[in-house]
Order: C-alpha cells, then structure tokens, then sequence
C-alpha cells in the first residue's frame, strides 16, 4: 500500500505504483487538467513521474510561482521548437528563465529580422494549438553525445561534455524537436496559454566576448491574457518613464561620448540632486553623524592594503604621477579613506559608535555595454556612511539605520521594502568565524526590527555580508538601493584601533551603510516612479507665475520675488504669449502649480492658483498660498519645503 501526504496533511493511497498526474486526477478533474508538475518531497517532478514509495507531494499549476516558471521555461522550448522548424539549420544553445520571462540562445547565418519574429510566433502558436505530449528520457552521456551530433547541434554537445560525469541527463521530446533540460515541463504544449516575444539582442556564447557572438530572443509568458496584457502594459508604461527621455523632456541632465557614464547635470537635475542631498544631510544630523570629505585620489598602496586592488582592481582606475613616481587610483569607494580619519587621534571606547558620513564621488570602470543612463554610471556620489562601533553596539545601530532607512522611502514615497541578507561569497577576506559572527549579527537585527528577508547565499561583499535594502515602484519594479555591510576584516587590515574599557587596544567593528546607494541611480528611480512628476518638495521648479498681458508684469515680479525670500523654488513667465499657450508649456515641464495674475487679482494682491493636472484651485493670497504648500509638502511625507 502506498501512501500519499497531501499539503492540508491528508493521506490518499495507492495499491501501486502512481505518477503525478494519477494523483491530480484522484483528487478532481479540474486539479488534473490544471496540473503543470508536482513537488514530491519538496523535489519539483514532471505529472508523469511515477511514486513507488511513500512521500509527501504538492500539485503545481499555474497559480504557483513554481508552476510560472515551469511554464515560462517550456515556452523557451517551445520558441526553440519554433526556430528550428522554421530555420533548420539554426543551433540552438540554452533558453533560462528570467524575471518575468525567459529568453534562448540561437547560432544563425543572418540576424533575425521583425519579419522573422512575427513568423517565429506563428509557429509557436500552431505548436501549440496541436498540443503536443511532452515527454521526458534518461540517456546515458555516450548516447546524449551522439543524438545530438546527428543533429549538427555542437553547442549541445559541448553544454553536455562541462556536465559532470556523475549527473543524469535527460532529453524532453515534443513531436520532433528534442532539447536537453533538467526539466520539469508541462505536459503538452497546448497548456501555454499567453506568451509574446518582446526582442532580440547579441550575447556572447557562454558570456565570453572571446567567443561567437549568438542570437538572444527574449519572450514573457503568463497564466492567462489578461496577466499578459497587464505585463504588456506595464512595459509600455515603463518605456514612457525612460528616465533618459523623461531628461530630455524636462531637461535635467545629459551624457555624451566624450565622458562615458559621466552625468551633466543641467539645473533642473542639479536642482533635484541638492534637494536630496540636502535632505539627507538634515537627516544625518539628527542621527548624530560627522559629515567628512575625502580624497578622490590616493596611494595605490592603500587600495592593495585595504584589499580592494585584490578583489576589485578590474573596476579601477589609475593615475601615474611622475613627478612623484606615484601610482594614485580614483577611489571607487570611501571606506578606506573613512578608516584613515577615524585613525586621526587616539580613540577610546567612550568616543563610539563614531558615525563619518560622505556624498564621495567614486568612480567604478564599468563595461561600456553595461551602462544605462542614470541606473549604472562610471562616476556617481554616494550617500555612504561608516559607522565604528564596539561589538556590544553592532546590533542597536543596525537596527537604528534599518529605521532610518524606512523612514526616508517613505519621504520619497516608497512604502513596499523588499529586505535581503547576502551572506558570505567564495572571493572574501576575513575568517569564517569573523564571517559567521557578521551574519547572525546581521539577521537578528532584521528580526529584533521585525523584518521578513530573503537569504542571498554567497552574494555579499568581499569584505562582509550585507543587508541589502530594495524599494518597489508604481510599476512595481523592484530597485536595489540602500546596504548595509557588517566589516570585522577591514579595520584590522588597515590597522584601526581604539582603547577598550580594561586599557587594551581593540579592533572596531565597521558598518558600511548607504541609504539611497547611489544620488544618480536613486534619481533615475525616482523619475521613473513618479512618471517625472515629482512631489513638490522635490519639484525642481514648484512654482511659476504668469501675466495675461503686460499690465500685470510688475506684480508678478514683485510675489515671484517674495515666494523666493521664502526659499520657495520659483519662476515668472512674462513673455509676450497666450495665457493658455504659457499654461500648456509649464504643465508639459511637470511644474507643481501654476499662479496666474489678472487685472482682478492685481486689485486684489491675490493670484489665481492651478495644478499641474489642470485642477483650479481658486484665487489665494501669497499668505494663503503659503500655507496650503506647507501643507501639501507635509501631506508627501516631508516635514519641511
């Protein structure tokens, strides 16, 4: 007799042997038709795995992130199917799942054309509609080797030869086509019900730009049409948030060949770039911490100390001084440098925690293919922070910055925090007993703050593991943005002591922590959050006043001039255009309100006040219009304009 555990911990059993889909089918018709694989003990299986011993087992379907992705890597297949069909003599390499999606691999002659991408769907819908039975073989490597040679497929042959020698191969058939997978997968192709190919780029085999450079066709995949076209949309709609068009159409900043991933920031963009870093150094102040500058160029022998060239050298620059016989790198961090100030004058343990605070402009040497406007530079200002502390005080000041970090997002509008804790990664300094005590140090404070997350194994910082921080856009994006790093290693490499209670000298314990990560990138984010209308404590012109004709220009000077005495960001239009005209200019450049002066509120020292979405708010004093921004600046979560 063998029993089947149910997730609601009912038992179901069996005189013999059963597969995945017998199991679906015993418990209704319905689960059977929705079934996608199975999760027998807690191992992911296709419907036509067969029990033979007692196990626990869950149905998957495609209302199961599992069952999504399942689905998604079969419609990589089934694009594969496509392809081949259709251009016999393309190889087909590998096709993964990604975020929302998949993409594969293909070796080809020519690059595949619109033309072809509309064809390539056809055939994937046709496929479909004939619902092939997918099915799984174990092959042993001699014969996988030899199948896929008869069918010219050479990179195939060499994925299975960097297998290990131990490890099962399984091929998964649908009508002709053939592709080597772990699996699971659907059990026929009819069960794709959504899908849409999206684009198609270069991609080196195996990443290496030493190598030939294939086809990467990317494609979504959903549950149903109406997830698809809300994904649909949402792409749409994040196209016309580009922060990169959103620059030039409110003409905030530029970049151009002769300084790659270099920012020139206009005044408009500058404007919203002092507004944050204002804001945040207002708040560090209130956190107690030392606002400091550094350096931007520093002895090589420092990075190679403090272990950076090491670990990081690929990323930096250099500079010969040869007047000096020096070899300077552009710093692309702070922490090293954070350490030599903390080093200035003999510290007790009465002088920690000791929190140093810089906006260091730091300088990483990106790949010129990786860069993307705002969201990845080569120059960008950090918010960075080094917190020394005692290692009795680690825990109270990461949960002092978990704090402070959710009360910032919230200012700039982000209330959904995603929390991950990245642990220790192969390239590291330290020990592991070091290693072991950042983490726990790390992970209780997320729980004392009473914080869910996500365990990142192997993807901290060389030099320790980190909190990291990812905020949630109106589209529902996530973006990785603030960190925070437990260091024990650097502040014993880089010779950092103070005076402990008992006289003796002791290594402090160093919190790197950022809360935006980096001004540019944050930027970018917010542009693309907000559609590039920004709250008005962020605006970077919150105000314009206009005239209808000429006889109203004094006026207009005279309260644009006393809204600028109250540290308002303001502007008077006075040409010589229609009012309406003026209205539709300043509302296309996202300004918050818009104040217009007529001969009737001239008389009446009072302005007519509108929104920036058309919403006529009425004629107010500037005493009126005073208070009411106080209180909308308020209503955005800032305490102050």
């Amino acid at each position: 007799m063998l029993k089947v555990t149910l997730p609601d911990n009912s038992v179901k059993t069996f005189d013999a042997p059963v597969t995945v889909a017998q199991i679906a089918a015993s418990i209704g018709s319905g689960l059977a038709k929705a079934a996608i694989a199975g999760s027998v003990n807690g191992k992911l299986v296709d419907t036509s795995h067969q029990l033979t011993e007692d196990a626990a087992i869950r149905i998957i379907t495609d209302r199961d992130p599992e069952g999504i992705e399942i689905l998604r890597h079969s419609t990589a297949h089934l694009l594969a199917h496509a392809v081949k069909t259709l251009f016999p003599t393309a190889q087909v390499t590998i096709g993964p799942v990604i975020e929302n999606g998949f993409y594969y691999d293909f070796a080809f002659e020519r690059p595949f054309s619109p033309e072809d991408i509309v064809l390539i769907e056809e055939k994937m819908q046709e496929i479909i509609e004939q619902n092939y039975t997918v099915t799984r073989e174990v092959m042993t490597r001699d014969k996988a080797v030899s199948f896929f040679k008869e069918m010219g497929e050479d990179y195939k042959v060499e994925i299975i030869k960097a297998i290990p020698a131990d490890e099962t191969l399984t091929i998964y058939h649908q009508d002709t086509f053939a592709d080597l997978c772990r699996g699971p997968h659907i059990p026929s192709t009819g069960m794709i019900k959504a899908f849409k190919l999206t684009k198609v780029s270069g991609a080196y085999w195996r990443g290496d730009s030493n190598n030939e450079m294939l086809q990467r066709v990317y494609g979504t995949a959903w549950r149903d049409k109406k997830a698809l076209d809300e994904y649909l949309f949402a792409i749409e709609e994040a196209e016309k948030r580009d922060h990169r068009k959103l620059a030039k159409t409110l003409d905030l900043f530029h970049l151009q060949e002769e300084a790659p991933g270099m920012v020139f920031w206009h005044a408009n963009g500058w404007s919203i770039y002092k507004t944050i870093k204002d804001y945040i150094s207002q708040k560090l102040v209130l956190e107690d911490y030392e606002e400091i500058v550094t350096p931007q160029l520093v002895d090589l022998s420092l990075w190679k100390k403090s272990g950076h060239w090491a670990n990081f050298g690929e990323h930096m620059f250099t500079v010969n001084a040869e007047a000096d016989k020096q070899t300077f790198a552009v710093k692309p961090m702070n922490c090293p440098c954070h350490v030599q100030v903390f080093k200035q004058g003999l510290k007790s343990y009465r002088d920690l925690p000791l929190r140093l605070a810089e906006f260091g402009c730091v300088h990483r040497n990106e790949l010129a293919g990786a860069m993307h406007g705002l969201m990845r530079v080569r120059q960008l200002t950090q918010d960075d922070g080094h917190i020394f502390c005692t290692e009795a005080q680690v825990q109270a000041e990461a949960i002092a910055f978990i704090r402070l970090v959710i009360d910032i997002y919230k200012d700039f509008g982000f209330n959904t925090l995603i929390v991950k804790l990245a642990t220790r990664p192969d390239k590291r300094i330290g020990t592991d007993e070091l290693w072991t005590n950042a983490e726990t140090a790390l992970g209780d404070a997320l729980k004392k703050s009473g914080l869910d997350y996500e365990v990142l194994a192997g993807e901290g910082a060389f030099y320790g593991p980190k909190i990291e921080f990812h905020l949630k856009d109106s589209l529902g994006r996530l973006w990785q943005c603030g960190t925070l790093q437990l260091d024990y290693a650097m502040p014993e490499r880089l010779e950092a002591y103070y005076i402990a209670e008992d006289g003796s000298k002791k290594t402090p314990v160093m919190l790197h922590r950022a809360v935006l990560g980096s001004l540019e990138r944050f930027i970018g984010v917010l542009l693309e959050h907000y559609a590039g209308k920004l709250p008005v404590w962020l605006a970077p012109t919150q105000v314009v006043l206009m005239n209808i004709t000429e006889k109203q220009a004094d006026f207009v000077s005279e309260m644009t001039l006393l809204l600028k005495k109250h540290g308002l960001r303001v502007k008077s239009d006075l040409r010589n255009e229609k009012i309406g005209f003026k209205i539709r200019e300043h509302t296309i450049a996202q300004v918050p309100y818009l104040l217009v002066a007529g001969d009737r509120e001239v008389a009446s020292r009072t302005l007519s006040v509108r929104t920036q979405g058309g919403k006529d708010l009425g004629t107010m004093s500037i005493d009126q219009f005073l208070a009411f921004l106080q209180g909308e600046v308020q209503r955005c979560g800032r305490a102050e304009g």
